[in-house]
């Protein structure tokens, strides 16, 4: 797994939508919107609340790999990560994801809480470095 860097942890802090992509074992892509996205202090991990994941649930079960993508609103420092993707709906994380989405509202359901461990950082930032790989 690669860390993200205290820039890069920046920019997410300032970013309220993040878009996950993910495809069924056949390749068919799906990407959605995901508002409730938090950093873990290890840097490596990344946790999305599933709320409403419908399509994405089904993909990550069929093929446990995403990507998403962070998109800073003045086009900089902008950048995708990739990684393994794991699924829990019981244990501490699992109690701690709920208890934060139920701080925003009882009415997000918290199903399940999915994890990226980040493998790859790529630059999403427009110009001649766009596509490179950042770590």
């Amino acid at each position: 797994m690669v860390k993200l860097t205290a820039e890069m942890e920046e920019v997410m802090n300032n970013v309220k939508v993040f878009y996950l992509a993910t495809a069924s074992k056949d390749g068919v892509p799906n990407v959605a919107p995901m508002g409730m996205v938090y950093l873990q202090e290890d840097k490596e991990t990344i946790w999305f609340i599933d709320n409403y994941m419908n399509k994405t649930m089904e993909n990550i079960r069929e093929n446990p790999v995403a990507a998403v993508s962070i998109w800073y609103p003045d086009g900089k420092n902008s950048f995708q990560l990739k990684g393994s993707i794991t699924i829990e709906n019981e244990g501490t994380d699992y109690e701690n994801a709920v208890a934060i989405a139920h701080f925003k509202s009882e009415k997000y359901p918290a199903r399940n809480l999915v994890k990226m461990h980040v493998n790859e950082i790529y630059s999403s930032t427009p110009g001649t470095e766009a596509g490179k790989r950042l770590l």
